[in-house]
């Protein structure tokens, strides 16, 4: 066995769970990242994972992989910059465990990532939602429990693992009602509840009839849904509502949209984009302004609405006449 093996089993037992308590979708990312360097190296140099040296794994190779995740493999570039992302940590590591690798390390660090174009974030207006909240079949268990889901992903604005992880104990009632979860870094979350969500979580907790920390959205065999289950449930009842609403057959709806329908909601009732990281979980408020506030054609048009147009004479309005002066000034 050579020092990568150990390295790794090191970076990811003792750095990444012991010491860093990082999530388990950080863990996964990294795993994903090195399982497909190590398959990838393998092919280049004919050695089994197991018997790959840390200057296998060199900058050049490094490079070769990630051109080859982009044109092989189809990912995106925010994908790539991703798995850069889980191999920079491991060497970040080794800096620390082999020293004497200052050289190579550093050549692998100053990989750079790859800029990438942002494109529009897609939402749903208010007749897509009701439309959408209405496909579910409500004469049916699975209708009302996927119309609860839907109302507190467009409710809310959690993000898909967020409402996947929430638990019966989650939902409190009487005065302050809201939900509670724990978001993206670990970080606990609490969303007030309005009273058309309240009245619809009420009437589904009692049909759940669940223990406090049984799933709220649970599946077929009483575990909690799983990410491509909540997609397909969306991409289900979306089919169903495009047959009222035309308009969601152009759009490319995921259930991420639903988080970005609550968040641009928020921001066409003028809720300013502070209290809207706040709802949403957002670590800065920037991701808000940056991503949001760009979204909202309503707000441009505002903007430029103050504008005078092109060849427009700037002055105080005169009248052209005295008595036209004195009439005005009644």
């Amino acid at each position: 066995m050579s020092t990568l093996a150990p390295l790794l089993e090191s970076f990811f037992t003792e750095r990444l769970s012991a010491q860093r308590q990082a999530s388990p979708n950080t863990i996964a990312a990294y795993r994903d990242a090195w399982c497909l360097l190590l398959r990838y190296a393998q092919a280049r140099t004919g050695k089994p994972p197991s018997r790959l040296a840390l200057e296998d794994l060199d900058a050049p190779l490094i490079g070769d992989f990630l051109n080859h995740l982009e044109s092989e493999r189809g990912v995106s570039v925010r994908t790539r910059n991703a798995r850069l992302t889980g191999i920079r940590a491991l060497f970040h590591f080794a800096a620390y465990r082999h020293p004497e690798q200052a050289a190579l390390i550093q050549r692998v660090l100053a990989i750079p990532t790859k800029r990438s174009s942002k494109a529009v974030v897609t939402y749903l207006d208010d007749n897509e939602i009701r439309a959408l909240l209405a496909a579910p079949d409500l004469t049916t268990r699975i209708g009302r429990r996927d119309h609860a889901l839907l109302v507190i992903a467009i409710e809310t604005g959690m993000r898909v693992s967020e409402i996947t992880g929430l638990t019966c104990d989650a939902v409190r009632f009487g005065t302050g009602a809201h939900v509670r979860c724990h978001g993206k870094g670990r970080k606990e979350r609490v969303t007030p509840l309005r009273r058309d969500a309240r009245k619809i979580l009420r009437a589904w907790l009692t049909e759940r009839n669940g223990a406090p920390n049984d799933p709220l959205f649970p599946g077929p065999k009483g575990r909690a849904l799983s990410r491509d289950a909540v997609r397909r449930l969306v991409e289900r009842h979306l089919a169903t509502a495009a047959a009222t609403c035309p308009s969601l057959q152009a759009k490319n709806v995921t259930p991420h949209t639903l988080r970005h329908s609550c968040a641009m909601n928020l921001l066409r009732h003028e809720v300013d984009p502070a209290t809207i990281a706040l709802v949403l979980g957002h670590e800065h408020v920037r991701t808000t302004y940056g991503v949001y506030l760009h979204a909202d054609l309503t707000l441009k048009e505002k903007a430029i609405a103050r504008t005078a147009p092109l060849g427009t004479h700037r002055g105080r309005y005169r009248p052209p006449d005295s008595l036209l002066a004195f009439l005005e000034d009644l």
